[in-house]
C-alpha cells in the first residue's frame, strides 16, 4: 500500500553515504560540544573540568546509538525521519540546558532534570528505531533487547537520582551510570548489524571534521569584539594550522586504512571493529578536540591583549594543560584506533603525543604566543616526519584504487 512506503523503514546499502539529515543530527550534536566548552571555561578548576566531561561522554554515548541506527536504517526514509527530528529536539534540548546540568539558576524548570529527561528522550527514540528496525532480524533483535535491558534501564535509573542530587553525589552516579552503560555495551555480545562500512567511517570521519570546526569557532570566539592586529592574525593562523594538522592526522592515511580493514572483515571481528576502533577510540578524539577549543579560546584572549592581558603574558594552569593535551589525547585516541584495526602502533605519534605533555613544564615559562607556536612546531614535525618516512606505504594507500 502506498501508505505503508512512505512510513516503513528502508534498510542501508552496502555503498550507501551519510544522509544530509545525519549530518544536520550530527551539527546540533556539535553545538552541543560547543556548550560544553562553554561550561568548562566557565569556571576554570578541576571539579568543573570533570563535570564538562561528564557532559562530554553523555553526548557521546548519545550520539553513537544514532551511528549504528543510521547504518542499519535509511535515516531520512519514512518514519525514521520523524524519529530522528523527535532525537533532533531532545538533543537541542540537552544543549540549552547544558549550563544548568549541574547548577539549577533560578525561575523556569529545575535544569538538571530537565537535562536528563532530555537524554533519556534521545535514548528512547534510539532504541525504539533499533527495535522497529530488528522486527524482521531474529539476530539483532535479541542483541538490541539484551543490550537495552543492562544498558538504558540502570544507567537510566542512575541519571534520575542523580539529577535530584547535587555536588559530589551527583556526579557519582551520572560515571557510574556511563561507566555501566559502557561495559555492559563492550560486553553485551557482537550480534550487531553494520551494512556498510563506508558509511559508518565516513559519519565518524564527519563528526570528526564537525568538532575540528568547533575549534576554529573557539578562536574567533577568543577574539571577538577586538581589532585586528598583526599579533591576532598570527595567533588565528596558528590556531588554525593546529587544527589543519590534526585533521591531516586522521583523514591523510589513518581513516583509509581502518575503514578498509573494517570493510573486508568478516562476522564478529567487523563488529568489533565498528565498536573498539569507532565508538570506543574515537572518544578519546573528541575529548582532545574540545580540550583544544577550549585552550584555544583563552590563548587568543591572551594573544588579543583583552582582559588586562598583554604579549608577553605566559599561559598558566588548565588552560595550557588543555592547549597541549587536547592535542597528545587526540594522537593517543589515533594510535588505538589504528592498533585495534590492523596491530601497528604508530610510534611517531605516541613519542608526540608524550612529548607534549611533557613540553607543558616548559610552555608555562613562554609567552602564550610562544606556546601556541610550539605546539604547531610539534605536531607539524610529526606529520613532516611520517610523510617523508612512510612515502611508499602513504602513497600506495592513498591511490591504491589508481
Amino acid at each position: 500500500m502506498p501508505g505503508a512506503q512512505r512510513t516503513r523503514m528502508m534498510s542501508v546499502s552496502e555503498n550507501a553515504s551519510v544522509t544530509q539529515l545525519e549530518l544536520f543530527f550530527d551539527l546540533v550534536v556539535v553545538f552541543a560540544f560547543t556548550m560544553v566548552t562553554d561550561l568548562a571555561a566557565h569556571e576554570i578548576s578541576w571539579l568543573n573540568m570533570l563535570r564538562a566531561l561528564v557532559v562530554l561522554m553523555l553526548l557521546w554515548w548519545a550520539w553513537i546509538g544514532y551511528s549504528w541506527l543510521g547504518n542499519v536504517i535509511k535515516a531520512d526514509e519514512g518514519i525514521a525521519r520523524v524519529a530522528m527530528f523527535i532525537a533532533m529536539g531532545g538533543m537541542f534540548l540537552i544543549a540549552l540546558t547544558i549550563p544548568e546540568a549541574f547548577h539549577d539558576l533560578p525561575g523556569g524548570w529545575y535544569g538538571p532534570l530537565v537535562f536528563v529527561i532530555a537524554y533519556l528522550v534521545v535514548r528512547v527514540v534510539h532504541l525504539a528505531g533499533m527495535l522497529f528496525a530488528s522486527s524482521e532480524d531474529e539476530q539483532l533483535r535479541g542483541q538490541v533487547t539484551r543490550w537495552a535491558g543492562g544498558s538504558l534501564t540502570i544507567g537510566g535509573v542512575l541519571l534520575v537520582i542523580g539529577a535530584l542530587t547535587s555536588g559530589t553525589a551527583q556526579i557519582v552516579l551520572w560515571l557510574a551510570a556511563l561507566a555501566g552503560d559502557m561495559l555492559w555495551t563492550l560486553f553485551a555480545g557482537n550480534d550487531w548489524r553494520l551494512n556498510s562500512a563506508s558509511h559508518f567511517a565516513e559519519r565518524h570521519g564527519l563528526i570528526v571534521i564537525i568538532a575540528l570546526g568547533e575549534s576554529i569557532v573557539s578562536i574567533g570566539v577568543g577574539v571577538a569584539g577586538l581589532p585586528i592586529s598583526w599579533s591576532i592574525a598570527v595567533g588565528s593562523m596558528l590556531g588554525l594550522a593546529v587544527t589543519a594538522l590534526l585533521w591531516w592526522a586522521y583523514f591523510d592515511v589513518a581513516a583509509m586504512v581502518v575503514e578498509h580493514q573494517m570493510q573486508h572483515a568478516q562476522g564478529e571481528r567487523r563488529i568489533q571493529i565498528a565498536r573498539n576502533c569507532y565508538t570506543f577510540w574515537h572518544f578519546p578524539m573528541i575529548i582532545g578536540i574540545v580540550a583544544l577549543a577550549l585552550g584555544l579560546k583563552k590563548v587568543l584572549t591572551y594573544v588579543g591583549q583583552a582582559q588586562g592581558h598583554s604579549l608577553h603574558d605566559a599561559l598558566h594552569g588548565i588552560p595550557l594543560i588543555a592547549l597541549y593535551a587536547g592535542p597528545a589525547i587526540y594522537l593517543l585516541g589515533l594510535v588505538g584506533f589504528r592498533h585495534y584495526a590492523t596491530g601497528v602502533i604508530l610510534t611517531p605519534r605516541l613519542v608526540a603525543a608524550l612529548a607534549l605533555l611533557a613540553l607543558i613544564p616548559v610552555a608555562t615559562l613562554l609567552p602564550a604566543m610562544a606556546a601556541l607556536g610550539l605546539l604547531c612546531a610539534v605536531l607539524l614535525v610529526l606529520i613532516i616526519w611520517e610523510v617523508i618516512r612512510y612515502a611508499q606505504p602513504r602513497d600506495e594507500i592513498r591511490h591504491a584504487e589508481a
